[in-house]
């Protein structure tokens, strides 16, 4: 979708300022700063996530104390503050430094503000590598621009989306919200970063050659044609009448079930 068919149809989304941040400015004797639906960014314009769909996303994506979440074009903190009162540390990229201001404003007044951090930053330039669930809001190309970058990171990474693709990459799971979300954006994709697995594995029933498309495997294993699916660092193969599961480790896949057995990467 393009940028122009994004503005034409933000008439559909709403947007309400938070009364602390309001207050903030009135108290300073200066006009608070009010993000407009719409207005034009870096990358993209801005339009927020529907709380709905903010809380969908992080449902889909397991959210617990445990994680680190980095949240892409964060604009008003929406997100980065769901995720920090489910007791995720959070982190929000973005790079209009008002948006940033209003956004540690709002995780101030949240409660949330030791746990929701704030940075003026170039999504593009940032280090992700920390991240262990990264949510956005982008438009399609910069979904793709940033692919590489994200497919690249430790695999069972967790992504997930506000609307938009990953092109090719089909997401692992997909769901619309109905209810509290009555804009064009209500639905949420997720995606886990999955081991890198294409080559040839020696393993003692010969070797299992595999071709990789993302989290979809096909290949062969001896004589047998091979199907399988990454989840992560997870990995299930059928083969024949066999169906295999195990665990990529590096060079090495130890599979489980339905016996143990070990491939090793050529």
């Amino acid at each position: 979708m393009s940028k122009r068919r994004v503005i034409a149809t933000l008439v559909l989304v709403a947007f309400a300022l938070t009364g602390a941040a309001y207050a903030q400015g009135t108290a300073t004797g200066q006009k608070p700063f009010e993000p407009q639906v719409g207005q034009a960014g870096k990358d993209v314009v801005w339009v927020p996530t529907p709380q709905a769909v903010v809380d969908k996303m992080l449902d889909m994506a397991k959210v617990t104390k445990a994680d680190v979440v980095y949240d892409l074009g964060s604009g008003d903190g929406r997100t980065v503050i769901t995720a920090a009162k489910r007791g995720a540390r959070a982190y929000g990229i973005e790079y209009n430094p008002d948006m940033v201001t209003l956004s540690q404003t709002n995780a101030k007044a949240a409660g949330v503000a030791d746990r929701a951090t704030f940075e003026k930053a170039d999504l593009f330039e940032t280090d992700l590598s920390k991240a262990n669930l990264i949510t956005m809001f982008l438009l399609p190309s910069i979904n793709l621009k940033l692919r590489p970058k994200i497919l690249d990171l430790k695999p069972g990474t967790r992504i997930v989306s506000n609307t938009f693709t990953m092109e090719d990459w089909q997401a692992d799971e997909t769901a619309t919200v109905t209810d509290g979300c009555s804009s064009s954006w209500c639905t949420a994709l997720f995606w886990v970063v999955p081991a890198k697995v294409g080559g040839t594995w020696n393993t003692p029933s010969g070797a299992l050659t595999l071709t990789q498309s993302f989290q979809m495997l096909t290949g062969t294993l001896g004589s047998q044609a091979v199907q399988g699916r990454l989840h992560g660092n997870e990995i299930s193969l059928t083969a024949g009448s066999q169906k295999w599961t195990g665990m990529v480790d590096g060079n090495t896949i130890k599979f489980s079930s339905p016996s143990a057995m070990t491939a090793t990467k050529k």
